[in-house]
C-alpha cells in the first residue's frame, strides 16, 4: 500500500483532498474492503451517492441487461426511451405545481449551473443569492455560490458577477429565521436590486455546510420573497433527495413549493446521473442546444437510476431513514447525556441525514471532530466531517445497511467519541 500511496501523490494533484490513507478494493451494501485486507462500515457512502448502498444486485443486473445493448449515443443525438421514462417518472415525483419537465446531466455541479441558465433565461435578469455555509459545486458558477472560502475558492481570485450571500437559519450559532431574511432585504437594498435578481438557490438541508435542516418558516419566507419579487426559487437537493430525509425529496418537508430542484447522488445509486425537475415554462425557457452534455443522461445511469425509484418504493426506504436516523440522534444524545459529554453541542437531523456539532467551551471545534473520525476509522467506522468550521460530523449510510451492522457502528461511534474527548488537553476539558 506505500508505494500506492507514493504513486497516488506523485501523479494526482494535492487540489484533490483524500480522506483515507487506504484504497478501495470491493464493496457491498454498508461494507468496503481495502486493498490490505481490511473491513470498514461506510457512513460516507461515497459522500450520500449510496443511499440503496454499494452495488445493490437489482441496479446491477438492470445495468448488465443495458449493456448487451449500448452503452452511449448522446441523448441529444440519438435518444432513448429510459430517458424519457426517468423524467416522467421524476416529474410525477417531484413536489413542484402544475406541469413539470425534466432533463439530466452528470454531475451535481452542472446541475445547479444549468438551474441558474434556466433562471437566467427565464427571467432576462442577471443576479443570483445563495447563503452562507451553502454547497453547490465546484465549477465557476456553482464555487461562486458556494457559501464556504475554504478549501474551495480560497485561491482562485473573484467568481462570477452577480453572486450574493445571505445568513442561512443557523440557532446554534446565533442566526435566526429572521436574521436570514432580513439579510435577504439588506442584499437587495445595498448591493442588487430585487428586480435584476433571477434566483435564490438553497438547500433545504444544508450539506457542506453542517447538514442544517431548514426551518419550516424561513422556506415559507423565500417563497413569499420570491414570489413578490419574481424571483425563481431553486432547491438544491442534490444531497437531500431519494429518501435521505425520509421523503423522496425533502422538499416534501416543507408546505412551500421551489419552481426548480436539482438533484443527482443517490438517484445513480453509484452511476453518474444529475438532473433538474421544474415548472415547465421555467424548463423551456432556454432554445434548443442551451443545455445538454456528451455524458449527460447516459443510458447505463438513466438504467440505473430507474430501478433505484423502484428500490426505494418497494424496500421501504423512506420509512427505514426515518428509523434510522432516530436511533441515530438517540444513541447520540443518550451517550451526551450519561458521559456527560458537553462538547456534544447538537445532535440534529431530518432522517437519516444526522449530523453531531462539536464545540469546546463557546468556539466550535475541528480538531475534536477530526479526533473523533481518526478513532472511528481506527476502529473501521468511515465517517465524514463538515461544517463552516470542519466541527461537524456527518453521517450518510447506506439506508440498506443491515441493522446488526448499523447498531455495531453506533457503539464503534460511541466508543470513538469518549476517545476523542478523553484526548483533549485538560484546560479545555469543560
Amino acid at each position: 500500500m506505500e508505494d500506492l500511496l507514493s504513486r497516488r501523490i506523485a501523479a494526482t494533484p494535492r487540489g484533490i483532498g483524500i480522506v483515507c490513507d487506504w484504497f478501495i478494493k470491493e464493496a457491498q451494501n454498508a461494507t468496503l474492503k481495502s486493498t490490505d485486507g481490511r473491513e470498514f462500515i461506510d457512513f460516507a457512502a461515497g459522500i450520500a451517492v449510496l443511499n440503496v448502498g454499494h452495488r445493490h444486485p437489482r441496479v446491477i443486473e438492470a445495468v448488465k441487461r443495458q449493456l448487451d445493448h449500448f452503452t452511449h449515443s448522446a441523448y441529444q443525438v440519438t435518444p432513448y426511451e429510459s430517458y424519457v421514462e426517468l423524467a416522467e417518472k421524476i416529474n410525477a415525483l417531484a413536489p413542484i405545481k402544475g406541469v413539470k419537465k425534466t432533463c439530466f446531466f452528470t454531475t451535481g455541479g452542472e446541475a445547479t449551473e444549468n438551474a441558474i441558465k434556466i433562471a437566467k433565461g427565464h427571467t432576462k435578469r442577471y443576479g443570483v443569492i445563495a447563503f452562507g455555509g451553502a454547497f453547490h459545486g465546484r465549477t465557476s458558477m456553482a464555487v461562486s455560490m458556494t457559501g464556504k472560502v475554504a478549501p474551495y475558492k480560497a485561491e482562485i481570485g473573484a467568481g462570477m458577477p452577480g453572486v450574493y450571500h445571505a445568513y442561512y437559519p443557523n440557532a446554534l450559532h446565533g442566526i435566526s429565521t429572521k436574521d436570514a431574511l432580513k439579510s435577504l432585504e439588506f442584499i437587495c437594498k445595498a448591493s442588487i436590486s430585487p428586480l435584476d435578481v433571477a434566483a435564490i438557490i438553497f438547500e433545504p438541508v444544508q450539506g457542506e455546510g453542517g447538514f442544517n435542516p431548514a426551518p419550516a418558516d424561513f422556506v415559507q419566507g423565500l417563497r413569499e420573497f420570491c414570489d413578490a419579487h419574481g424571483i425563481v426559487l431553486i432547491a438544491d437537493e442534490v444531497q437531500t433527495g431519494f429518501a435521505r430525509t425520509g421523503k423522496m425529496f425533502a422538499m416534501e418537508h416543507f408546505n412551500a413549493n421551489a419552481d426548480i430542484i436539482c438533484m443527482a447522488k443517490s438517484l445513480g445509486g453509484g452511476f453518474p446521473i444529475s438532473g433538474i425537475v421544474g415548472r415547465a415554462d421555467l424548463m423551456d425557457s432556454l432554445s434548443a442546444g442551451g443545455m445538454g452534455g456528451t455524458y449527460a443522461g447516459n443510458p447505463l445511469a438513466t438504467i440505473a437510476a430507474l430501478e433505484v425509484l423502484k428500490i426505494i418504493e418497494e424496500e421501504q426506504l423512506n420509512a427505514r431513514a426515518l428509523t434510522l436516523g432516530q436511533e441515530l440522534m438517540d444513541s447520540l444524545k443518550q451517550l451526551k447525556q450519561e458521559a456527560n459529554i458537553t462538547q456534544m453541542a447538537e445532535v440534529r437531523g431530518l432522517g437519516s441525514m444526522v449530523a453531531l456539532e462539536f464545540f469546546e467551551g463557546e468556539k466550535p471545534s475541528p480538531e475534536l471532530a477530526k479526533a473523533v473520525q481518526k478513532e472511528a476509522m481506527d476502529q473501521g467506522l468511515l465517517l465524514l466531517t463538515c461544517g463552516s468550521y470542519g466541527n461537524v460530523i456527518r453521517f450518510l449510510y447506506p439506508l440498506t445497511i443491515p441493522h446488526e451492522q448499523f447498531q455495531r457502528a453506533l457503539e464503534i461511534l460511541r466508543q470513538a467519541i469518549k476517545r476523542g474527548v478523553s484526548k483533549l488537553p485538560k484546560k479545555a476539558v469543560s
